[in-house]
């Protein structure tokens, strides 16, 4: 009788794990990366684990970034700015991307089931100014266009690390998101508008209404296999939404 009720859960357990992978197959994700590094461009750990998990669950995957140059040039060995160097975030990104990258403005809403951005100081320099201006950042225009849309079809988004800051700027008052358990920050996601929920590494805060996801990764991360606990968790979660 033991072993026979434990059968039945396993085939059910595996029946329903089948018809998810199933599910994700059919559904095409855009990645918005914003540059190659840390410091000045999308979090590479970040940007590998989005499509990792994305490609073991089935799904398809189209990288897309701003084709304009990036706010300034970090030397990620020294920490430090490299004084007059100039970088484009599409070419920076496409290092990530293997050069199968596409620029923002070729994204088109219609021909996907989600999108997922990942974090990096890219995300608050270079698709939004948080970095420089705090509470009282924007989004860049092209960025701004292209997740209203993705908004307004009502498509999943998911952001990780610092990405999740632009939440209440996509989504409107009361948006649901994490950035972790930095004060600082969640201050700051609060005054913009957002309702901050405070998420461990291996967490995801879900905004059902909204079709919002998000993960702490980096902003909590101690290592590659930390950040992949909540990216994971988001890539899921993101395509069952979709």
């Amino acid at each position: 009788g033991i072993n026979a009720e434990y059968m039945g859960r396993s085939r059910r357990r595996s029946a329903c794990m089948l018809r998810r992978t199933l599910m994700a197959a059919n559904k095409k994700v855009a990645v918005l990366l914003s540059g190659c590094g840390v410091y000045d461009g999308a979090e590479i750990h970040e940007s590998v684990l989005v499509l990792l998990n994305l490609s073991k669950k089935g799904a398809s995957y189209q990288c897309f970034a701003p084709d304009r140059d990036q706010m300034h040039v970090i030397d990620h060995l020294k920490g430090a700015p490299v004084e007059g160097a100039t970088r484009n975030i599409l070419v920076e990104s496409a290092r990530i991307a293997r050069g199968e990258i596409k620029p923002l403005g070729d994204l088109d809403p219609k021909n996907f089931d989600a999108l997922i951005l990942p974090g990096g100081f890219g995300a608050a320099k270079n698709l939004c100014d948080f970095a420089v201006k705090g509470d009282a950042c924007s989004l860049q225009s092209d960025v701004q266009s292209a997740l209203k849309t993705f908004a307004g079809a009502k498509k999943p988004i998911g952001y990780c690390c610092i990405a999740p800051i632009m939440i209440p700027l996509v989504h409107g008052t009361g948006a649901l998101g994490t950035i972790g358990t930095d004060e600082g920050t969640a201050a700051a996601f609060t005054k913009l508008g957002g309702k901050h929920v405070p998420c461990s590494v291996s967490e995801i805060a879900v905004d059902e209404a909204n079709k919002v996801v998000s993960t702490p990764a980096y902003m909590l991360a101690e290592s590659i296999a930390e950040a992949n606990e909540g990216i994971e968790k988001l890539v899921g979660k993101v395509l069952e939404l979709a």
